[in-house]
């Protein structure tokens, strides 16, 4: 596979919802990008708050951006705030430094787009992205060993 196809994203989308439901998650809020960087879905479940559609964007596209999982990015901005202040002035805002972005690969690793994810706390945000990817048979890369 050489790309993310809508078929595909969705499928991804609809993985996550399924992992929140069975872990009783607050309502979730889905993105996935393909490797540009640019919005493929975004699904919104019923009871989901205002902002989670761009907080799930961000979470996906700072993991594209910088080409890891957006659990890193959060470690960045704690340890490096300029620089996440500096990413974000650059990004116009675009960046989320919270888990719950995780890079999409294929079997070959190549990187095919993100999954960021937003509703309930970030952690869970990251396991339900982390199970769709796996349960669509891609491999998840949030940016730390299993």
């Amino acid at each position: 596979m050489s790309a993310l196809t809508l078929k595909i994203a969705v499928n991804l989308a609809n993985q996550a919802i399924t992992a929140g439901r069975e872990i009783d998650s607050a309502p979730l809020t889905i993105a996935v990008l393909d490797s540009g960087g640019h919005l493929i879905t975004l699904q919104r479940e019923d009871g989901a708050s205002l902002l989670r559609p761009q907080i799930a964007i961000g979470k996906a596209w700072g993991a594209i951006a910088l080409g890891k999982g957006s659990r890193l990015l959060a470690l960045d901005a704690q340890q490096r705030p300029a620089f996440i202040a500096a990413l974000n002035s650059l990004g116009q805002g675009s960046v989320v430094p919270a888990p719950g972005g995780v890079l999409i690969r294929d079997q070959a690793g190549r990187v095919l787009g993100a999954i960021g994810i937003s509703g309930d706390t970030s952690d869970i945000d990251e396991h339900c992205a982390i199970s769709a990817i796996e349960g669509v048979g891609l491999l998840a890369d949030a940016g730390v060993s299993a």
